[in-house]
C-alpha cells in the first residue's frame, strides 16, 4: 500500500510557496539550484522528509538539507516506469536490473544506472552544489559512527515518505 500511496503521490505532486521557502532557508545559496531543478515529485519528496525529520525533532541543518537534495541525480532521465520498475526488479531480479544499468549517459540503460546509483551521484552533486561534506555523507549513506542516530532518522524519514 506504501509504494501505492508513492505512485499517486508522484503524480499528483506539488511544492507550495512556503515550503520553498523552507527549502531556501535550508539551503545554501549554492545549492538552490539543484533543489530547485529536480521535477517537482522529487523535490516533494525531499520535503517531506524535512516535515518528517522535523516531527521528529531532527532540526540539524545539514541532515535537513541531505533531506532536501538526496534524490538530486535522479533529474529527468529517471521517469516514473523506471521507478516502478526499479522497484519490482529489485524484488524479483536484482541481477537483471544490475544487467540493465549503463554507466554511459547516452545509453538506454542509464536511468537504470540511476536507479542503482543515485545516492553517490547526488553526493556528488551536493558536493559540486557546495553542501558540507557532512550533509554528502548523510546522502552518499557513510555517515559518520558519531551521526549515526541522524543517519538513521533520515533513513526512517525516506522509507516512510
Amino acid at each position: 500500500m506504501h509504494r501505492v500511496a508513492q505512485f499517486v503521490g508522484h503524480l499528483t505532486a506539488r511544492v507550495a510557496p512556503d515550503e520553498a521557502a523552507l527549502a531556501r532557508r535550508v539551503l545554501p545559496a549554492t545549492a538552490w539550484p539543484l533543489f530547485d531543478g529536480m521535477p517537482v515529485a522529487d523535490r516533494r519528496h525531499g520535503l517531506d522528509v524535512v516535515h518528517r525529520l522535523l516531527a521528529a525533532g531532527v532540526d540539524d541543518r545539514e541532515v535537513l538539507a541531505a533531506a532536501l537534495v538526496h534524490d538530486g541525480a535522479k533529474g529527468h532521465r529517471l521517469r516514473l516506469w523506471h521507478r516502478v520498475g526499479g522497484v519490482l526488479l529489485e524484488t524479483v531480479s536484482p541481477r537483471i536490473l544490475a544487467r540493465l544499468a549503463t554507466p554511459d549517459p547516452g545509453s538506454r540503460g542509464y536511468p537504470w544506472h540511476l536507479y542503482l546509483h543515485h545516492g553517490e551521484l547526488s553526493a556528488r552533486l551536493a558536493r559540486e552544489a557546495g553542501l558540507s561534506e557532512r550533509t554528502v555523507t548523510f546522502i552518499a549513506g557513510r555517515a559518520l559512527p558519531s551521526d549515526a542516530a541522524l543517519a538513521a532518522a533520515l533513513q526512517r524519514a525516506d522509507d516512510a515518505s
